[in-house]
């Protein structure tokens, strides 16, 4: 399927200087790469040039730190400010899943907001005890089939609107050793972060819930994608399927709530899943389909809850 997608509909109302807050965040993120690559340049010139040394970490350590300024002003929105309430929307997957990187354990759980990734989640399947190829010396990678989250369908978590879909990038092999590993950090990654959002979310699917909440959905397999932007789903409708692209060790999903439709752009938001909540690092949970909710005119995004209903919800499970 191609790489596809419409603009974000834009910052939720209250938030007047949404555009200009997005306007510099990209300006960061690109000054970030640049001063990354300006510094490799000069490693390898290095070589055929006399540079000083400590000149050409001026480079990445300007990077480093714009990165870092970046990242640390994410997250003060309204939404994505600490102690948000959690939106309660159904399981992006069903079956039995362990999940990784929780919220539940640390914020940001990916050790980083950029990319909207505050409070995101990883999760790899566990059909039974064992079945998920275990990490060590040997082999130094395997294929994404040998694992059982790869080719798992991917669920609508609510009632939404497709607004990003792309799904051309390669299913690479697994990073499940030590030496793939180091690649990963000391090579691939590098070159990921120099390419963007998109080659370190991978194929990805981004829906529109309403009410300025957005879905994420990254790793996607290639080529699994059924729906397109502007596309309108159900609940539990299946969107694709878990694969293995982008910055990732191994088949996995990687799923996230955030602010606009645009990860370069956007602050994490809190979730919970009916019946589950938020799992934590390890935890292995069960996870049922989720039912369509009644036809609605209004957003997908419910109101505030209460002090008697503590979970907004948007997906329609029962």
């Amino acid at each position: 399927m191609p790489s596809t997608s419409t603009p974000p509909t834009g910052a939720p109302p209250g938030r007047p200087s949404a555009a200009r807050s997005a306007a510099l965040r990209r300006a960061a993120d690109a000054a970030g790469r640049l001063g990354m690559l300006v510094f490799l340049a000069m490693v390898v010139g290095s070589h055929f040039a006399a540079i000083p040394y400590w000149l050409t970490w001026v480079p990445f350590a300007l990077s480093v730190a714009v990165t870092a300024l970046a990242n640390g002003r994410r997250g003060t929105g309204a939404g994505g400010a600490p102690g948000a309430r959690p939106l309660a929307v159904a399981p992006p997957v069903t079956g039995r899943w362990k999940a990784l990187n929780s919220p539940a354990d640390r914020i940001p759980s990916h050790g980083t907001r950029a990319y909207g990734q505050t409070y995101a989640i990883d999760l790899v399947a566990e059909p039974e005890p064992g079945a998920r190829p275990a990490f060590g010396w040997w082999p130094v990678a395997r294929r994404s089939e040998d694992f059982p989250a790869f080719g798992m369908p991917l669920t609508a978590v609510a009632d939404a609107t497709v607004v990003r879909a792309d799904d051309r990038q390669r299913d690479h092999l697994s990073r499940t050793s030590w030496l793939a590993l180091g690649y990963l950090f000391l090579a691939e990654g590098l070159v990921r972060t120099l390419g963007g959002a998109r080659r370190m979310i991978g194929n990805h699917v981004v829906l529109d819930l309403g009410g300025g909440t957005y879905a994420l959905y990254a790793h996607v397999r290639r080529g699994s994608l059924a729906v397109r932007p502007g596309d309108r789903v159900r609940a539990g409708q299946v969107l694709g399927a878990c694969g293995n692209s982008g910055n990732s060790t191994e088949p996995h999903v990687h799923f996230q709530l955030m602010t606009t439709g645009d990860p370069n752009t956007a602050d994490g938001l809190p979730f919970t899943w009916h019946g589950i909540g938020v799992p934590r690092n390890g935890e292995v949970f069960e996870a049922g389909p989720a039912h369509a909710a009644p036809p609605h005119t209004g957003p997908a995004h419910a109101a505030p809850a209460g002090p008697g209903d503590p979970r907004p919800d948007v997906s329609g499970a029962a």
